[in-house]
């Protein structure tokens, strides 16, 4: 068949807009591989030995008369595509031949020699399951086969004397890269990964010579194809037509069959368990399990199921095929011919971890709801070691969740988890009063996520660790030695841990600084009057003088406090107490305006500066409504009050030289905005930006920006308390 043949009965085979992608890049699927060596490429394959290595050379074994003539034709092909050429090389590898499904015969070259004095490349090949879980949500799938991936690649030329064969009719060695080099596969995988790096995981994986396209719709299907077609043809790489498959819906990825609904065995696969026989020796019981081991994470409670298969493998044990090894082999092979589906799993769902433990073994079932019920993502299992069976009950189940957490790590970290298990036994360990280092060893692991609004780590019950978490949010110069309700929201932004209410009031009713510096008495307030609410942030503002502070090297006696009456967020700007109406105008548009635009309302009391014609001409101009409270109905007190105390409290606990206030004032004002507020429950901070800022407690835990629903809904309920 000619090239034009080949393409013809390809673009027969697809719809037409497809086919007239294809007639586009007629040489990437030719009926063969073109005659002379590849382009040379960064990634060409290089064979380093390692030190003190000699050339190795083993004797070619006799062939029967069928691989005599089969060899003679791949010799003659191989010459005639320049891959080989004589050689004269030390080294000196056989070859042999393995059948084919088809009933032909393969060359294959013995490398085994070669390989054990080569340097092993660490480049890695990727894990299947992980390949697979970027198919997510995808409906469209393409594969498309390489022609004789490997001869596609160049040895080094350095290196090609070290590829060297030796056959009845002579030596040769590879100037192409051929099977059997130990890092053939790195090199490989490689090169591919190199073509196709802006693509991969987005629309495309690659396990070495198979090349998967998908994607969610069929016009972005392809848009995909063709950007595919046009890499592989600028890097002259070709295909093998015959072997590609496009826009299925429905189709085999490495011995999975991949769908819409989710994932399944091959069902070839399955045909050949069927017809599997008992193993009689170790190596078959072996190969037997190997397969069964592929596909572990569609079998519930595999490791229970094997364990009589596995006995037989220990050291020291007769190998001897009995009744108990009979029923599991047959029990295995009845699970194989009816797997489940396996949905892939979606990092925006919930996910449910349902654990057991028997006395040999323990197991998992990875599940989510995808709006018809729990279905399966993935199944784990494996034996208990021998020390393992002697733990009581309520440890083997404790087992089998840490078990659990730790195999499927890369989906529950962070994640929103339920875990369902013998939770008597749970609550047997929780009621420990003394653990032993086992028990603490899981407690170290099992650092939880809990979803409550934002993501809080559950603190083992270290009392060290969890009092220096107490002094992080209650004593450093970010947190301003609040009281017990500030620093208990604050802690439960990021932790939990049973009695932390209890932990948190000692702490801060021991705190020498609070104790010393905090006056319990306050002045009464007067009747306050309450005002209408804002609708958004900043639109209506509080603002007041706090008086009387030690003057500094900058002459500065005073601060201005002005406080926004929705989101509770106040600036601290540092003036004099001589300042004048138009001084506190400019500072109020440095320090508010510029940031929040241009308020609709001010409040504030009756203080000349205020009700001062350039003040009140200064805001006519711009639209702003200005309110001032009188004797008799101090509307303002109760906003700029409380945060004037705040403020002249966070000074005298954060400041013991009070000349040296403003130098602390900016670091005051950020403790002031990321305390969580007693009449919000959320901090300034957060309702005026719509997160939490990063602090030091929080540079480990994952933030959490809400989403927009939940944060209109919060920012409602600030609006409905926003009464002063």
């Amino acid at each position: 068949m000619n090239e034009a043949t080949d393409i013809n009965k390809l673009c027969a085979s697809v719809p037409d807009d497809l086919a007239k992608i294809i007639r586009e890049y007629p040489e990437i699927f030719p009926d063969d591989l073109p005659s002379g060596l590849p382009p040379e490429r960064p990634q060409d394959h290089k064979i380093e030995l390692e030190p003190g290595a000699q050339p190795t050379a083993r004797t070619q074994w006799r062939l029967t008369q069928p691989e005599l003539q089969e060899l003679r034709n791949q010799l003659d092909y191989l010459l005639a595509k320049g891959f080989i050429r004589p050689s004269t090389s030390p080294f000196a590898a056989p070859i042999l031949f393995t059948p084919k499904k088809d009933g032909g015969l393969r060359m294959c070259t013995d490398y085994r020699a070669l390989n054990r004095v080569t340097i092993k490349s660490r480049y890695p090949i990727p894990r299947t399951d992980e390949l697979i879980d970027n198919l997510r949500g995808a409906r469209y799938f393409s594969k498309i086969d390489l022609h004789c991936g490997y001869h596609q690649i160049r040895v080094f030329a350095d290196d090609c004397h070290k590829t060297a064969f030796r056959t009845r009719y002579g030596s040769y060695e590879y100037t192409v890269m051929p099977f059997g080099l130990t890092n053939a596969p790195s090199t490989f995988q490689l090169t591919m990964n190199g073509v196709f790096r802006d693509l991969l995981d987005k629309c495309v994986i690659i396990y070495l010579d198979d090349i998967l396209i998908y994607s969610k719709t069929r016009e972005q299907h392809l848009k995909v194809l063709e950007a595919v077609f046009q890499r592989l043809q600028q890097h002259r790489l070709i295909t093998k037509g015959s072997k590609c498959e496009f826009l299925k819906q429905e189709l085999e990825f490495l011995g999975h069959v991949i769908s819409t609904e989710g994932i399944r065995i091959d069902p070839k696969k399955l045909w050949a368990i069927q017809e599997w026989k008992p193993p009689t020796n170790l190596q078959q019981l072996q190969s037997f399990l190997g397969f069964v081991n592929y596909v572990r994470r569609f079998i519930p409670n595999m490791a229970g199921l094997t364990g009589p298969l596995t006995d037989l493998l220990q050291k020291g044990n007769f190998y001897e095929w009995g009744e108990k090894q009979q029923a599991a082999f047959e029990a295995l092979k009845n699970l194989l011919m009816s797997p489940p589906v396996l949905r892939i799993a979606d990092p925006e769902r919930p996910f449910e971890v349902i654990t057991d433990a028997s006395d040999i073994a323990i197991g998992a079932v990875l599940m989510q709801d995808f709006g018809n019920g729990l279905q399966p993502i993935a199944y784990e299992s494996r034996k208990m070691q021998s020390a393992e069976r002697n733990y009581p009950v309520h440890d083997k189940e404790m087992l089998a969740i840490v078990h659990a957490f730790k195999i499927w790590r890369c989906y529950l970290t962070g994640a929103d988890v339920t875990v369902r298990t013998d939770h008597k036994s749970l609550q047997y360990l929780r009621a420990q009063p003394n653990l032993n280092p086992r028990q603490i060893r899981w407690l170290d692991y099992s650092v939880y996520y809990l979803r409550s609004g934002t993501d809080r780590i559950w603190v083992p019950s270290y009392r060290l660790l969890r009092e220096l978490l107490i002094q992080e949010v209650h004593d450093s110069n970010l947190s301003g030695h609040f009281g017990v309700d500030k620093t208990l929201k604050a802690l439960q932004r990021f932790y939990y841990w049973p009695d932390m209410v209890t932990d948190v009031q000692r702490y801060v009713a021991a705190c020498p600084i609070c104790q010393r510096m905090k006056s319990s008495h306050q002045q009464p307030t007067g009747l306050l009057q309450p005002l209408e609410p804002p609708q958004r942030p900043w639109q209506h503002v509080t603002m007041d003088f706090v008086t009387g502070l030690p003057a500094g090297p900058s002459g500065n006696d005073t601060v201005l406090v002005v406080v926004d009456r929705l989101t509770k967020m106040a600036h601290f700007a540092p003036c004099r107490t001589t300042i004048t109406a138009e001084e506190t105008a400019r500072l109020f548009i440095s320090t508010v305006v510029s940031l929040h635009g241009i308020p609709a309302a001010i409040i504030s009391d009756r203080d000349p500066k205020f009700t001062s014609k350039f003040w009140q001409d200064t805001w006519a101009r711009y639209g702003t409504r200005l309110q001032f409270s009188s004797a008799y109905h101090p509307q303002t007190d109760g906003q700029t009050e409380r945060t004037n105390q705040t403020m002249e409290q966070l000074i005298r606990t954060n400041c013991p030289d009070r000349k040296k206030w403003e130098d602390v004032l900016p670091m005051l004002e950020f403790s002031y905005n990321n305390a969580p507020s007693s009449t919000t429950n959320h901090s300034p901070f957060y309702l005026n930006y719509g997160m939490d800022p990063t602090v030091p407690i929080s540079t480990n835990v994952e933030s959490q920006v809400p989403r927009s629903e939940q944060f209109v809904e919060e920012l409602q309920t600030a609006r409905d308390k926003a009464t002063f």
